[in-house]
């Protein structure tokens, strides 16, 4: 695919992600969303002819160059697919338990300057935002959402303030035309919220549309619980995250899994049976350094976090 010749993206956070995940030769790894093999790359680079790595994107076009940038690598295993189908992925291929896990999450820088794929709101393009390629299109969900729907979507996952005068302005515009480019619907968000919030809305309203698009929250919710489940005792898990909606999820799963009993503060005795599964490796986030951001302002809003599953010891 010739586009994959000009994939470009730079991987956030490489050098402490790769360091905290604490490789092991031997070990078998996950790459959840390879982008553009960066990451991959480098985890590979850290493993002898007895490890292995399992490199996973939803994206065709980031499987295309992966293939691309690991095929001098024996032991790689690149995946067209979602991370959150991880466990059948393994099963698929006969193997059990994983020493370690990167889920780099959000867009590529490949993606968001590919005007085809319609995920930049400062050129116009087609109003596409698939991840993968296949399923609906933004487009289409603003030719069939009502202006409630449409409302609660661009305020849960846009947290935009003025998602009802959006939402209304939306429905007036697609009655007298339909919205079919970016540069439209950018356009009309601008035309219903105040000059002061005009380019926050609108990147608000973009980033709603691309997690509905794509279920991006939904899948991060399972795709969490199904590293836990397939990760080794005293393997880690290391997730980068850029928006807030991205990063509750994570610190609510990682103290979940951190958490012994969950029974509320007045049961005399424990009943929910739950037992503490992993410990924080980053108490708090780790954030781009100064000099990182210089380079690659995209990286501004990075947060990464790192747990380690624990021995299951019975109460």
């Amino acid at each position: 695919m010739v586009v994959c010749l000009f994939f470009s993206h730079k991987t956030v956070l490489l050098h402490e992600t790769i360091d905290l995940l604490a490789i092991k030769p031997d070990g078998i790894y996950v790459d959840g969303t390879a982008g553009g093999g960066g990451a991959s790359f480098e985890i590979a680079k850290r493993l002898s002819k007895f490890g292995k790595l399992i490199s996973i994107d939803i994206d065709p076009d980031a499987v295309s160059i992966c293939y691309e940038k690991l095929c001098d690598f024996e032991n790689v295993l690149v995946l067209e697919a979602n991370f959150a189908e991880l466990v059948s992925l393994l099963n698929k291929n006969k193997i059990n338990k994983i020493d370690g896990i990167l889920l780099d999450l959000g867009m590529s820088s490949y993606q968001i300057d590919n005007l085809d794929r319609g995920f930049s709101y400062i050129n116009d393009a087609p109003l596409d935002m698939r991840m993968s390629k296949s399923g609906l299109s933004a487009a289409d969900l603003l030719i069939s959402l009502n202006e409630s729907s449409l409302a609660d979507l661009i305020f849960k996952f846009g947290e935009e303030r003025f998602a009802k005068k959006i939402a209304h302005m939306i429905c007036i515009e697609r009655k007298r035309s339909p919205i079919k480019t970016t540069l439209k619907l950018s356009e009309i968000v601008k035309k219903s919220v105040p000059n002061f919030s005009e380019m926050k809305s609108v990147k608000r309203v973009f980033q709603a549309f691309r997690i509905a698009v794509n279920s991006e929250l939904e899948n991060l919710k399972t795709g969490l619980k199904v590293c836990f489940e397939v990760l080794k005792n005293n393997a880690r898990l290391a997730v980068i995250s850029f928006h807030s909606l991205e990063d509750k999820i994570i610190k609510q799963e990682f103290n979940f899994q951190c958490q012994d009993c969950i029974c509320p503060r007045d049961f005399p005795i424990c009943s929910c049976g739950k037992n503490r599964q992993a410990k924080l490796i980053t108490k708090k986030a780790v954030r781009p350094s100064t000099d990182e951001i210089l380079k690659n302002p995209r990286c501004k809003s990075a947060k990464l976090r790192v747990c380690e599953k624990l021995e299951f010891l019975q109460k």
